[in-house]
């Protein structure tokens, strides 16, 4: 058993349920549950092009956007990122994009849990949120948080057709293609930021410095 599993196995016991994972009963009860709860106040009017409202509240947060028409255009466009901000031409990325023409681009690429040297982390996005510009990303074993969170410049790219109107939606989708809810859910709005030390303002004090959007135009899957 792993400390998540005895954590989980503490909590059920002090709520006098049963060791193990939850019982099909107790999961029909929380869908059901959610599925009678009201929502809470939603933005009112009309939404628009959700990619415009993305990109303007990412651009509001301090993100940078980019966009491609397809999968095979992302390391050019990255590269362009890069030189433009006279960054190391080397990358640590997610295995989803290890096929891409990286070496074409005159990048070099790792696909590996990145360390403290490395400058910039490449994931994906499970899905966007158009209302606060946020990146929605789900760890695992294939896509690990710190790749978005250890390097100083965070690139995600993420299809248009995952963007979501608000928090609510995006959420939704997760218990709808997942079912479980992974081991963490990481919400991206921006740089990392704080104001900890006499109320002023500095970027990249938890997180990365810089993130860049690299929004692709797929259809949905």
């Amino acid at each position: 058993m792993n400390s998540r599993e005895t954590i989980l196995a503490r909590i059920r016991a002090n709520l006098g349920k049963p060791s193990g994972e939850p019982e099909e009963q107790e999961l029909i009860a929380v869908s059901e549950y959610l599925n009678v709860h009201p929502s809470g106040p939603l933005p009112e009017g009309e939404w628009g092009d959700l990619t415009e409202r993305f990109k303007a509240r990412a651009k509001a947060l301090g993100s940078t956007v980019d966009e491609v028409a397809s999968m095979a255009e992302i390391p050019d466009a990255i590269r362009r990122y890069l030189d433009a901000n006279a960054l190391p031409n080397a990358v640590v990325c997610w295995p989803e994009f290890e096929m891409l023409p990286w070496r074409n681009a005159g990048i070099a690429f790792n696909v590996r849990p990145v360390e403290d040297k490395d400058p910039i982390g490449i994931t994906g996005a499970f899905c966007a949120i158009a209302e606060t510009g946020t990146l929605m990303l789900l760890s695992n074993a294939a896509t690990r948080a710190i790749t978005s969170l250890l390097p100083e410049t965070h690139i995600a790219i993420l299809n248009t057709a995952r963007i979501c109107k608000g928090m609510e939606e995006a959420w939704n989708l997760l218990r709808v293609e997942r079912g479980k809810v992974p081991r963490a859910v990481n919400f991206i709005s921006g740089p990392s930021r704080t104001a900890d030390i006499e109320q002023t303002i500095v970027i990249g004090a938890h997180g990365p410095f810089r993130v860049h959007v690299i929004l692709v135009s797929l259809a949905s899957t």
